[in-house]
């Protein structure tokens, strides 16, 4: 009994030495498993980072086109809603615009008025005009009784002579002496009055002529009132187009917040216009993952919302400067104690082949997603 105890014992305890040996193997096999694994993931990351920089730091983004009236006005109309594909020069809203028709209107009355103080400045004109050539008339007939009146002097004097040597011989009478005497004082005063009305007439000749000058000045002067009238039909018509609000560009319409019968103000963001014919991604890498990026390097954009797939994309510029210059209050360090942070360093990626890639019209500013730069 006691050596079938004894033996029995010892069967028992060899058999719970052999059982650790045995988990002692699987824990090295799982060990070996776990690091050959480890090894051969942290090799192939350390081999594709040598050909690869990656940053989940990107986005999708695109042309935002805010829509903002040029004029001051109630809203008459609203034709989007929102999320609307729109095409450029749709009518996105309609502002009330009997008051800027009444402008234009106004305008074109003051138009009329101008064209109007043309005609009559182009009347006056004509009959300064007609003066002139009345008064130059008058000169002539003037000039013409100066030569007559020159003729009949000369001839006065001559009989004057004449008889002043007869009245000295008693040939003629004191009466024919005084007559011929008469005669020169009345054809020297009648030239006296003729040269004096030649005066008065190129005077007046001369003022008309001034006139006439000025009645010119006035009708260039009325000229260009009607063109500045015209400049403000202009201008009232263009302010007039201004109370239809159109579309800039093709895309959808964000969540619009304006309603028939609000006031808006001129250069009031109303709401936004997202412009879908140019989506790309801005990457923010660190600085130093820039060592070996290039320009046209190819680039696998991985997007969260579809996920397995990857959309080809190349890089087409860098920044020139750091996303922290461009921040509303960018560090100084120069203003106080120094830390050394990584700088980022926006980067754009624009798409390649979007015709074969259906997936890129579907993309949305603002989405996540994470670039792959292939560095060779």
């Amino acid at each position: 009994m006691e050596t079938q105890t004894t033996t029995a014992a010892n069967k028992g305890s060899n058999s719970a030495q052999e059982a650790p040996k045995k988990k002692n193997y699987r824990f090295i096999i799982v060990l070996a498993i776990l690091v050959i694994g480890g090894g051969t993931f942290g090799i192939s990351k350390y081999i594709h980072a040598q050909h690869h920089e990656e940053t989940d730091n990107a986005q999708v983004e695109a042309n935002v086109s805010p829509v903002i009236p040029r004029v001051t006005g109630y809203v008459k109309e609203v034709r989007v809603k929102d999320n609307q594909r729109v095409k450029k020069g749709d009518t996105l809203i309609i502002l009330d615009d009997r008051d800027l028709q009444i402008k234009l209107e106004q305008a074109e009355a003051a138009l009329a008025a101008a064209q109007a103080n043309v005609a009559v400045a182009a009347a006056n004109s004509n009959a300064a005009h007609s003066n002139i050539s009345s008064s130059e008339a008058n000169i002539a007939t003037v000039s013409a009784q100066i030569e007559a009146a020159k003729v009949n002097l000369w001839r006065a004097n001559q009989d004057y002579e004449r008889y002043s040597n007869l009245i000295k011989d008693h040939s003629i009478t004191q009466q024919q002496y005084e007559q011929a005497l008469a005669t020169k004082q009345s054809a020297e005063r009648q030239l006296d009055v003729l040269q004096t009305q030649k005066n008065v007439a190129s005077r007046q000749t001369s003022a008309v002529a001034s006139q006439s000058s000025a009645t010119a000045e006035q009708i260039n002067a009325a000229k260009a009132v009607i063109k500045e009238r015209q400049a403000e039909i202009d201008n009232a018509k263009l302010v007039l187009s201004y109370s239809i609000i159109t579309a800039p560009e093709d895309g959808e319409v964000s969540k619009t917040y304006v309603q028939p019968g609000q006031l808006v103000q001129a250069g009031q963001s109303l709401f936004s216009v997202v412009l879908s014919h140019d989506i790309w991604v801005v990457a923010n890498f660190k600085e130093t993952q820039l060592d070996k990026m290039k320009l046209g390097q190819e680039v696998g954009v991985h997007v969260d919302a579809f996920p397995g797939k990857e959309l080809k994309a190349k890089i087409t510029s860098f920044s020139p400067a750091t996303g922290a210059r461009f921040a509303l209050l960018p560090p100084d360090n120069a203003s106080g104690n120094f830390v050394k942070v990584v700088q980022r360093l926006p980067v754009k990626i624009e798409f390649v082949n979007v015709d074969q890639q259906p997936e890129v019209k579907q993309l949305r500013p603002g989405m996540n997603v994470v670039v792959d730069v292939h560095l060779d």
